[in-house]
């Protein structure tokens, strides 16, 4: 269970969007779902199965829902919410409505969240992800974590001004701790164990130690030389690292 807070939201979510789309299910994945969900901190991943797709004015009302949430529940600018068809869950290619960032767009639900939703999706309304949603193999998986790293990060590393923000360092370490213990195991882990596995894989100890304190402490205010530092540190070890990652899944 997540904190107080955290349910009370969830429950008001359900109650604003249940008289806007027909609703069949609704699933929780990611750290709200895994058990490392730190409120405030981590987003709260949801996914949402409709009877049929959106018509033109059920997707205007599902994003005035989200906005008064939000401006009601300040905690929900970080709710995200993929909505699917239950004809259109077959595959993980496939873009559907989502809110996320605080806007309505379309995007897939990837085969890592296909993944979690099978190991460890929380049921918030209707039946479990197992009853409605096809599991994804390990081919699967292993070919969307080589694509993120090979298509989406190994270019982010071309735009170091982006690694002065909190969110591509955090992001783009977790990330590639995760699918380095994905690719050699199958496993998926949390952003705690990912922190660990860091250490592991030679990551610069005071980056591991700012996200920790950023994630789970209390960090107070970074300077800009700090930020500047920690963006070349952040740098330099992920592109060395994310080649040895692709490079050791192809042998």
């Amino acid at each position: 269970m997540a904190d107080q807070v955290t349910e009370q939201l969830l429950d008001r979510f359900l109650t604003t969007v249940r008289p806007v789309v027909p609703l069949v299910s609704v699933w929780a994945h990611g750290s709200l779902g895994g058990g490392d969900y730190q409120q405030g901190r981590s987003d709260l991943d949801l996914i949402a199965v409709l009877e049929r797709p959106c018509t033109a004015a059920e997707e205007r009302q599902l994003g005035e829902a989200h906005e008064s949430l939000g401006r009601a529940v300040p905690l929900a600018a970080r709710l995200h919410c993929g909505y699917l068809a239950a004809a259109e869950l077959d595959d993980p290619e496939r873009s559907h409505l989502t809110w996320a960032f605080e806007e309505l767009m379309s995007r897939p639900v990837t085969a890592v969240t296909r993944r979690e939703l099978h190991l460890f999706g929380r049921v918030l309304y209707g039946p479990p992800p197992t009853r409605l949603l096809p599991p994804v193999t390990d081919e699967q998986l292993a070919d969307f974590v080589v694509r993120d790293l090979a298509g989406f990060w190994r270019p982010a590393l071309d735009h170091p001004e982006r690694f002065t923000r909190d969110i591509w360092v955090d992001s783009g370490l977790l990330t590639l701790a995760r699918a380095a213990t994905t690719l050699r195991s199958g496993r998926l882990i949390t952003k705690g164990e990912a922190l660990d596995v860091l250490t592991e894989l030679g990551a610069p100890a005071e980056v591991v130690a700012d996200i920790r304190r950023r994630r789970y402490g209390d960090p107070g205010p970074a300077t800009d030389q700090w930020i500047t530092r920690r963006a070349e540190l952040a740098l330099a070890f992920l592109g060395p690292a994310i080649e040895r990652t692709l490079t050791a899944h192809r042998a």
